[in-house]
Formats: C-alpha cells, sequence, structure tokens
C-alpha cells in the first residue's frame, strides 16, 4: 500500500494486493477455463490456443510471462518452442498482432548500418536469426518464420536467465519459394522468390557487419538456414564472429550428448563410443552436422590424430532419400563424401549404391539408428524388426526430427516391436509408454534446449571472441554426464526439462573451463581474464548463477527502517 500511494494509485486498483504466486495461481485457472473452451480447428485444439493465450499475457506483463514459463518448463515449452512454434509460424499472418524483433529485407539493402540504431536497447547480449528458408521440418516459410526466433529467445531468458531487454530476434528477408506465400495476399514478407548466390551473402554480410559495429560483444546463433548455406555461412563468420547455428551444432551436440548416454546405457564407459555402429537416415545440415561431430568425438577418444579420424569414419553408413551413399553416388555433396562408404568395403558387407534403410539395418545389425531425415514414419515395421538383429545389449533409436508429425517413428512403435530394452530418443516431445507391468518405456526427448541457452551464457560470460569446437564438445560431454548411473540403467539419457536452469548452468560453466583451457577468455562486465582464470569450478558455477536474470517486480518505492 506504501507503493500505491506515493505512486498516486490508491483508489486505481483493487484493495487486495495479490503476491506473485496468486497471480501466477489466477492467470493459470484462466489459462485452464480457456484452454478447455478454445478450439483452433482439428488438428491440435489446445496449443494454438495456449500460444496466444500465453502471447497475450507476454505482451501485458513480460516479467509474469517469464515467472509461468520457469515455473513450468516442462509444460510450456512445448507451446513456445517446438512443436507449437511450427504450426504458429504456418499461420502466423493470422496470429500477427504487433512486432516483436526486427526485419531485414532484400529492399534494405544498403541501409542496415543505420537501421540497426533503430533498436531501442543500447545493449544486445542475443540475437536470434533466420532467413526462414527451412523452419523445423517443415519448409521455405519466409518472413513467419521470425516465429521460431522469438520462441528460441523465450527458452534463453527462461533456461539462461539472459535479461530479457537484451535479446534480440531477428528475420532476413530475402523472399521465398513457397508458392503459396508468394500468392497470398495477406502475406507480411516479400512477394519474390528467393535471392541466391553472391546476392543472398552480400545480405548477410551487410547484417553481420551492422549488428557487430552496434554491438560487438553480441552472440548470434543462425536458426533454421536451408542446409546448402547453413554450412557455408558457418564456415565463413565463425573465425571472426561470435556465432553459431544451432540446426549443425546445437542439434549435433544434443545427439552426441544421447549416443554416449546410450553407451552408459549398455552398461559401458563412455570411452567406449568408438566401437559403436551407426546407422544415419538423412544427409542434410542435421544429419551431416551430427555425423561430423560423432567422427570427432570418437576421434578425440582414439588419440585425436589423422589415423584415429579414419578409423572413427568407419563406424557411421549414411543413408539419404536415394539409399546408402557411397563412393559411387554421382553428384555427392561434398558436405557428405567424407562419410560416403568406399565399395571395397560395401561388397563384404551384402550392400551396394543406393541400398535401401531396411537393407542396411539388416546387414550392419548396429548399435543406433539415427533419423534426421524430416520423413515421419520412416522407420517402419519392416525397419524396426531388422534391429532386432543388432549385435548390441541395447540397440538405442533416435527419432530426431521436428516437429513431432516429422519423427521418424513413435516410441509406442519402437517398444511394441523391439520389447523394453530397447533405448529410445526423439526431437519432439512424447508421452512415456506405460508397459503395464510396472515398468516405463522412457522417451527421451534429445531436445536442442538442453544445449544452446548453456553455450550461449558460457560463451557470454566468457568473454570468448569465437565459440570453438572445444566448447561444443565440452557442452555435450557434460549433458551425457548430468545424468546418474540409476538413471542411466533405466533407459534414461536426457534429464527433465524441469531442471533445465541448473542443467544451463552447469554447462555455461563447462564451456567457460573449456574457453580458459584453449586461452579465449576475455572477461565479462567486472570480471577480467585474470580473475577468471583463476576462479574454481565452484567459483564458476557461483559466477554463472550470479550472473542470470531472474523475473522480479523491482521494488519501486522502499520502506524507510
Amino acid at each position: 500500500m506504501t507503493e500505491r500511494d506515493r505512486l498516486d494509485l490508491r483508489g486505481l486498483l483493487p484493495p487486495n494486493v495479490m503476491s506473485s504466486e496468486q497471480q501466477i495461481e489466477r492467470f493459470m485457472v484462466d489459462l485452464k477455463r480457456l484452454e478447455v473452451q478454445a478450439r483452433d480447428g482439428p488438428s491440435d485444439p489446445n496449443a494454438l490456443a495456449k500460444w496466444r493465450i500465453l502471447n497475450r499475457l507476454h505482451d501485458r506483463n513480460e516479467t509474469m510471462y517469464y515467472k509461468v514459463l520457469i515455473a513450468h518448463i516442462e509444460e510450456y515449452a512445448p507451446i513456445v518452442y517446438t512443436p507449437t512454434v511450427g504450426l504458429v509460424c504456418q499461420n502466423y499472418s493470422g496470429l500477427f498482432r504487433r512486432p516483436r524483433g526486427m526485419y531485414f529485407s532484400a529492399e534494405d539493402r544498403g541501409e542496415m548500418m543505420s537501421m540497426v540504431y533503430n533498436w531501442p536497447a543500447d545493449q544486445v547480449d542475443m540475437i536470434v536469426v533466420t532467413d526462414g528458408s527451412r523452419i523445423l521440418g517443415l519448409g521455405d516459410l519466409g518472413v513467419h518464420g521470425i516465429g521460431i526466433a522469438i520462441g528460441k529467445l523465450d527458452l534463453y531468458v527462461a533456461a539462461a536467465g539472459i535479461n530479457p531487454q537484451r535479446v534480440l530476434p531477428v528475420m532476413i528477408d530475402v523472399g521465398t519459394n513457397n508458392e503459396k506465400l508468394l500468392k497470398d495476399p495477406l502475406y507480411l514478407g516479400l512477394q519474390q522468390h528467393r535471392l541466391d548466390g553472391d546476392e543472398y551473402l552480400a545480405i548477410i554480410d551487410e547484417f553481420m557487419e551492422a549488428v557487430f559495429t552496434r554491438w560487438p560483444h553480441v552472440i548470434v546463433q543462425f536458426e533454421d538456414f536451408q542446409s546448402k548455406w547453413a554450412f557455408k555461412l558457418l564456415q565463413r563468420y565463425r573465425n571472426t564472429y561470435r556465432m553459431f547455428n544451432d540446426d549443425v551444432q546445437g542439434t549435433a551436440g544434443v545427439a552426441i550428448a544421447g549416443l554416449l548416454g546410450a553407451v552408459r546405457a549398455q552398461g559401458r564407459p563412455m570411452i567406449d563410443f568408438p566401437k559403436q555402429k551407426i546407422v544415419v537416415a538423412g544427409a542434410g545440415s542435421a544429419g551431416i552436422g551430427v555425423l561430423n561431430a560423432a567422427r570427432k568425438t570418437m576421434a578425440r577418444m582414439l588419440g585425436n590424430n589423422e589415423a584415429a579420424f579414419e578409423a572413427a569414419r568407419s563406424q557411421f553408413w549414411v543413408v539419404d532419400a536415394q539409399g546408402l551413399i557411397t563412393e559411387e553416388r554421382e553428384n555427392l555433396d561434398q558436405d557428405a563424401s567424407p562419410f560416403a562408404r568406399k565399395v571395397k568395403e560395401i561388397n563384404r558387407q551384402g550392400l551396394r549404391e543406393g541400398a535401401s534403410l531396411v537393407e542396411v539395418v539388416q546387414q550392419v545389425k548396429p548399435d543406433v539408428l539415427l533419423g534426421l531425415s524430416a520423413v515421419g514414419g520412416l522407420f517402419t515395421k519392416e525397419v524396426l524388426e531388422a534391429l532386432k538383429g543388432s549385435t548390441a545389449t541395447r540397440p538405442a533409436i533416435f527419432a530426431m526430427s521436428n516437429p513431432t508429425t516429422n519423427a521418424e517413428c513413435t516410441p509406442e512403435e519402437a517398444f511394441s516391436i523391439l520389447g523394453e530394452s530397447v533405448i529410445f530418443a526423439s526431437g519432439s516431445p512424447f508421452k512415456d509408454v506405460d508397459f503395464g507391468n510396472g515398468h516405463i518405456g522412457h522417451c527421451n526427448q534429445g531436445n536442442n534446449m538442453y544445449l544452446f541457452p548453456g553455450i550461449g551464457l558460457g560463451t557470454l560470460l566468457s568473454g570468448s571472441p569465437i565459440v570453438s569446437d572445444g566448447m561444443l564438445q565440452a557442452a555435450a560431454e557434460c549433458l551425457a554426464a548430468y545424468m546418474t548411473e540409476d538413471e542411466v540403467h533405466e533407459g534414461i539419457i536426457y534429464p527433465s526439462i524441469s531442471s533445465i536452469r541448473d542443467i544451463t548452468k552447469e554447462i555455461a560453466a563447462a564451456v567457460i573451463m573449456e574457453a580458459i583451457e584453449e586461452d579465449l577468455v576475455e572477461g565479462y562486465r567486472g570480471v577480467d581474464a585474470r580473475e577468471l582464470r583463476k576462479f574454481s569450478k565452484e567459483e564458476i558455477l557461483e559466477f554463472v548463477k550470479n550472473n542470470m536474470w531472474s523475473p522480479e517486480y523491482p521494488t519501486l518505492v522502499y520502506n524507510q527502517d
């Protein structure tokens, strides 16, 4: 009441002063009631309605929005991020109410350096940028892709405690090749075909130069760029700017953590990872990103030399839409070429160029079947039956494609065919499977959300000028080691999303320690590099915790004691 009197608010608000807990409770009651009544069509009646209600809260009261998101992260992460964010992006023209973030388009060439100063915040720590060319597994959604950048940054705030006043979602609109959007009179973006080649590169170059000129210490996460540009842009910028690509590096890191967890679940030490036979379905940016990271991880464990790198290569069999990739493949994508099987090798295994996924699984008898194909239902009954021949005591299935409809198989399909011992992980959330005998089949969600907040926060607090492979590796290994032995033996290879802030704190600390090891630290705000290097692990964890923003209402008027 003292605050109300000092601010001349007495009589302008109802008399009862509500605590934060009461406010959250009131919002949740309202949300549950609306959830029952709201209907957005037959496909998913509640998800879009929930998103709308949460979005309105975000517009009204940012602090409260993040309080709700953090308190109920397990329930609402799938609403603000995958899978519902895919639905949001598909319907964005109809859902758009007010702009959030910045739009740089092909029409803005030559203007970007001045445009960045239109953003009101003098300090930006984190940018998530997309060109909308490959949103989740949904394809080219053009300017509607901004929804994914907004959702990603909500998780940076909730999971990593990045200050919401210092995040910036960005859409780079270079046109769209989606014919439906080109003809849609309500489409919000440029109605022209996508720019390509040097014209396209010039726009991304100009954007990067502009944001790093205004905010030299910002971190830029690239999100949902189509495969052909994802790698090129990563290689182009990663050694000069603080940037990473979540689809290539984040997906890879989460997959590596899961693969290492699967080794632990088989009762073997993580160092046995290089002995795993892995069949990979999908050779897009995510698939190749995982392959490169897995190969590097194996090579590190085998001594990190040329021979180790070559030995690691032979543990992978890659199958794309045209079948098994071998050296005989015409017009072989250069990113996939290191993983093309040698003709002599596959002849010995009874395989050939273009062999089907079922044939490959039958002949290879893999420990792991890893799906990054964006093809829903790709792991058919025949493929899963073939996996019964696996030489592993507990074969692992990773159906990692998003959103849910693109998952290569469901946990029910995997457990019903392969039995209770199989380890199952997916990219989008599924419910655990109850076997009815007191046992549970755990569905592990290998969500990038475990890693990217910690990678971003750790890079920010270390002051490292780049995001190195070692820092990404440290993040993945930290996540793999987070689980207890008991959990891993039960087939749980990823932790509960409800402890995401603690997971992020641990991963950020691991990233900082690796940056110190690689002599990349430059310090953050009041803590210089020299001081950071002297910190123990406990002090680094405390440093991380103290720099994580929490949604608290500031005290506006202090009572005099």
